[in-house]
């Protein structure tokens, strides 16, 4: 019986299928190029071999080709007679994560790891902070995290995949000094894993080592290739280095070559993500409007996600809209979260009128709106780092508003070791 890296049986007995196969999961787990023509070659090599459909439907799907990730996985689904009983676990656990069955993908999730610990791309769909639990609307999704990484750790040993993906779930959970030890070691075993590279990212930014994410990822960018998955994500994660330090012809640069919407090496979720994180983020920091760029991102987000979906993505569509004086996405949100079918409920509508009372310039309104929730930030997936938009949006109403007892008791609770905070006029709390 072929195995694929992981020890894991394979139902093909092309070896030629089972080593594209391996070669197609080692990039889609880094996050390098090549992926799909990988899995092309082991489907050429065997076209009854299901999990290579599988693998391909979950790379369509992060890349955003909705349609055409259900038809891979439909042809999974068609091939899938006679698997074993693991391979045939694997397809229906993604079956209900693309079918938006959260709370039943979420219980076979741990069905499935607790007979197959080692199935990786099962893993990195759900321990990603934007993965299945990270959408899943829940308070104490992050300790959710960590805990299940911890009770998989045994089964991985010293696996330089696994380890970063571990350190990340710790450093989001505030486990700071088990995240460095873990990513340092994945880092060092191989460098050419983007996970691995946003892992150290978020260590650093969870840490406050501003000066340490700089040099790691201008140095780390420069090798990996230009149409990575990644390379616009990390831009960005680069990006926050050099706002924060105050360089903003770099940051501006940084946006302009990779963070732009014709730049961006990412899916739609990730460009919208980025692109409104970078825009409004500046604007925080005290840097001027592009009311070209927000008017382009708004017109993408409307034609390349023009229904409520991922918790993150929505906020930044919602974002988008603000700025435009559109409300149209948490009105469909809030249709959804009247009939129960929306994860986090009507969070990101209050959301949203918060950041429309921001473009009012009404900040008493902006407060009320987001002060009640800067505790269930998770409840929209995402990373601590991607919600500081948040509290930093509501650290800037307070200052306009002058009432810095508010922002100081708000910067007092702020989880230690955060990097610093790049929100004009900030001197006058500290």
């Amino acid at each position: 019986m072929l195995t694929d890296r992981y020890d894991l049986s394979l139902s093909t007995t092309s070896a030629a299928a089972r080593d594209a196969y391996i070669e197609a999961s080692d990039l889609a787990l880094t996050f390098y190029p090549g992926a799909a023509e990988a899995y092309d070659r082991a489907i050429a090599a065997d076209p009854g071999f299901a999990l290579a459909y599988a693998g391909k439907a979950q790379l369509l799907m992060r890349q955003g080709d909705v349609a055409a990730a259900r038809g891979a996985l439909g042809a999974a689904k068609d091939v899938a007679a006679g698997l074993s009983e693991r391979e045939a676990s694997h397809i229906g656990f993604f079956d209900l994560v693309f079918a938006g069955r959260t709370d039943a993908a979420i219980a076979a999730l741990h069905e499935h790891l607790a007979s197959w610990p080692r199935d990786a791309l099962v893993v990195a769909s759900a321990a990603n902070p934007n993965g299945l639990i990270g959408g899943s609307g829940r308070i104490g999704q992050k300790r959710q995290i960590a805990v299940l990484m911890d009770s998989l750790a045994p089964h991985y040993g010293d696996d330089f995949w696994f380890t970063a993906y571990h350190a990340m779930a710790l450093s989001e959970d505030g486990q700071l000094g088990a995240a460095w030890e873990k990513i340092e070691r994945s880092v060092a075993a191989n460098p050419n894993n983007a996970h691995g590279a946003h892992g150290y990212a978020h260590v650093c930014y969870e840490s406050g080592e501003l000066d340490t994410a700089r040099s790691f990822l201008s140095s780390w960018l420069s090798t990996y290739p230009r149409e990575g998955f990644f390379y616009g994500h990390l831009s960005w994660h680069l990006s926050l280095c050099e706002i924060q330090a105050g360089n903003w012809a770099q940051a501006l640069q940084l946006y302009q070559d990779a963070i732009a919407l014709d730049r961006h090496s990412g899916g739609p979720q990730q460009k919208i993500s980025d692109g409104a994180a970078f825009l409004w983020r500046s604007e925080l920091a005290g840097h001027p409007r592009d009311a070209a760029a927000w008017r382009t991102l708004y017109d993408y987000a409307s034609s390349a996600l023009p229904r409520p979906g991922n918790g993150l993505a929505d906020l930044h569509v919602i974002l988008t809209q603000a700025v435009m004086a559109d409300d149209a996405r948490a009105r469909q949100i809030e249709d959804l979260a009247r009939a129960g079918r929306y994860p986090s409920g009507s969070y990101l509508p209050a959301l949203a009128r918060g950041f429309a009372a921001v473009e009012r310039g009404d900040y008493s309104d902006a407060i009320a709106a987001l002060a009640q929730f800067v505790a269930e930030n998770e409840r929209i997936g995402g990373s601590r780092a991607q919600h500081d938009l948040i509290e930093f949006t509501l650290l800037k109403a307070y200052i306009d508003t002058h009432r810095l007892e508010e922002a100081r008791h708000l910067l007092s609770v702020r989880r230690p070791g955060a990097v610093g905070v790049p929100v004009a006029g900030i001197a006058a709390v500290l």
